[in-house]
């Protein structure tokens, strides 16, 4: 398993399998992507799954985006850390991330790790 803090601080290239604007496939339905969405290839989270990934700071849907790892969304209740990348040269607060996520974040309890 691919540890999630090893990232943080780092450069990482994100390919993006929900886009702004896409739908979530399976479990919320009716949820729309308002950021980009991804993971990092050839890693595995505590999910089994590739390593995912909000991208902040980019309004326009992508397929890949190489940018900094400026925090971890550590989930309590679920075996899956999400890692927020972003341009360098954008800053975002904590309670920026808790907003720009919690269309998702918002049915977890999670921890920001800096």
């Amino acid at each position: 398993m691919t540890d999630s803090k090893q990232f943080l601080n780092k450069i990482v290239t994100v390919k993006i399998d929900r886009p702004i604007g896409s739908k979530h496939s399976d479990k919320y339905p009716d949820t729309i992507y308002p950021i980009n969405y991804g993971y990092v290839p050839n890693t595995i989270s505590g999910d089994g799954k590739e390593l995912d990934c909000y991208i902040l700071g980019i309004d326009e849907p992508l397929n890949f985006f190489t940018g900094k790892c400026i925090a971890i969304i550590h989930r309590i209740n679920d075996n899956d850390d999400k890692l927020i990348i972003a341009p360098e040269s954008k800053k975002f607060t904590d309670i920026e991330i808790r907003n720009l996520t919690d269309f998702i974040e918002k049915f977890f309890d999670s921890i920001i790790i800096r």
